[in-house]
């Protein structure tokens, strides 16, 4: 049986130090205390970059701009129940302080140190892409 594929935007925030902001997932989501990358589900109608501009906002009270975001790279993997394909940007230009929004911990992490972070299995392959390009 076919799963669905979501379609979900992640960005890597990187500070003027090269550290690269993490979302701990919070109590009662799903993968709960696991970390991640900023970002989320686009939405009907919008690109991965204005999903991204959006939930930016949301997440983390910050804004930023389509001209701030570089791909990267891409993840996919399957999940029990879904398939989930995951463009990541790279951003280094913000306005505003990054807050946790919705009962996330925030972290600025170094790129050599992401791996001492337990992520989701789409994450895991883009720790060595990040620690080598930042």
């Amino acid at each position: 049986m076919s799963k669905p594929v979501i379609l979900v935007s992640a960005v890597a925030l990187v500070d003027a130090d090269g550290r690269i902001l993490l979302a701990q997932r919070p109590e009662g989501k799903s993968m709960a205390g696991l970390w991640e990358f900023p970002g989320g589900k686009v939405e009907e109608g919008e690109t991965p970059e204005e999903a991204l501009i959006r939930e930016l906002q949301e997440e983390l009270g910050i804004n930023t701009w389509n001209s701030c975001l570089s791909p990267l790279t891409f993840a996919s993997h399957g999940y029990e129940n879904f398939h989930l394909l995951m463009p990541v940007f790279v951003c280094r230009k913000w306005d505003g302080t990054p807050i946790a929004r919705e009962g996330q911990v925030l972290k600025w992490v170094l790129g050599k140190d992401l791996r001492d972070y337990p992520m989701p299995p789409a994450d895991i392959p883009l720790i060595p892409i990040l620690r080598d390009w930042v």
